[in-house]
């Protein structure tokens, strides 16, 4: 059989044993989802199934795919009640895959990527989904980052600025052309900087495929995934993102007719306002998280298409995803000048 691209099932299984996990039966390996992000396998034996991840195999930028971030934050959350799969093993020098590796339990459940993953939902259900992917994120923003062990996890004091500061960086190292805008939203958001902010532990990528819901009951999150991207930060930044996400044009960034920009869910200042009530916190500067929101956007969707010219299999549509880069940058700008 031939091995899956960045896969290396016998060292996989070498590491497994190393790492004091039982196995019964050959390991089998399976692709889950990849390109986009990290890569993602099943691997499994006659008994047990375990997810593994790793950066993809080329184009990679050095924030987007910190798998030793990914593996600090689950294992840390274990304890609270918010929602992840054990911690099993992790490789953070990449002996194994060439690449740092995480290994997690697999979680047993249901997974919406796509709008026609809804179908089969009433509407009813789908707010019910919405109100509780908002009360998770709510409860991550809410947890102790010092008691659980992450008080040297990222450096809260500066952060928006630092964020502004990265993704500007990002751009230049993944931009595939010259845009102006780009240049003047940074420029604008350097300046509109809040002058203090909230700091909680922040996942970075939140939205509904980024979490595995219980199998038969869409309104309960069994564990939130991809880590990849979480530090110690502004809680707002997250909230921002997840709403920013709801937009229609997206879906030119991930390559699918995502399920998180349906109709059918509830508008970002629903989910806005439903934060505020789950976390009793206030959304002060909201524009300029807004506006950040579409810069990293815009630089996502850059960068997809980056790595899909550098040879990276980077999924349906890769080769596209900076078309809409304009689109999130001119978005990031109205925001500012409301």
């Amino acid at each position: 059989m031939n091995e899956l691209a960045g896969m290396n099932t016998r060292a996989l299984t070498q590491f497994l044993l190393d790492s004091g996990v039982e196995l019964h039966g050959d390991l089998r390996v399976e692709s889950i989802s990849g390109g986009r992000s990290n890569l993602t396998f099943r691997a499994y034996d006659d008994n047990s199934s375990w997810v593994v991840r790793r950066p993809p195999t080329s184009g990679l930028t050095p924030s987007a795919h910190d798998m030793a971030r990914e593996w600090a934050v689950t294992r840390a959350l274990e304890p609270t009640d918010v929602p992840v799969a054990a911690a099993v093993a992790f490789d953070r020098d990449g002996t194994v895959l060439g690449a740092p590796m995480t290994i997690v339990g697999f979680e047993r459940g249901r997974v919406i990527r796509s709008q026609a993953d809804l179908e089969d939902l009433s509407d009813a259900q789908i707010n019910a989904n919405a109100s509780e992917l908002v009360r998770v994120l709510a409860r991550l923003h809410a947890v102790d980052y010092r008691a659980v062990g992450l008080a040297d996890f990222g450096r809260p004091d500066g952060f928006a600025a630092r964020q502004v500061a990265t993704w500007n960086r990002q751009w230049q190292r993944v931009k595939t052309r010259e845009l102006a805008d780009v240049d003047r939203l940074h420029a604008a958001l350097a300046a509109s900087v809040p002058p203090r902010s909230a700091a909680s532990i922040v996942h970075g990528d939140f939205r509904v495929d980024n979490t595995i819901l219980v199998q038969n009951d869409v309104t309960s999150v069994a564990a939130v995934v991809d880590w990849e991207m979480s530090t110690i930060g502004d809680p707002l930044t997250d909230v921002a993102l997840m709403c920013a996400y709801r937009q229609p044009i997206f879906d030119a960034v991930l390559g699918v007719k995502a399920a998180w920009t349906s109709p059918r869910y509830p508008s970002p200042n629903d989910l806005a306002e439903q934060y505020v009530r789950e976390s009793g916190r206030e959304l002060e500067h909201w524009n300029f998280y807004v506006a950040l929101a579409n810069f990293k956007l815009g630089v996502i969707g850059e960068g997809i298409t980056h790595r899909a010219l550098a040879g990276s299999d980077s999924g349906n549509g890769a080769g596209d995803a900076a078309d809409v880069t304009g689109e999130f940058i001119a978005t990031g700008l109205r925001a500012l000048a409301r």
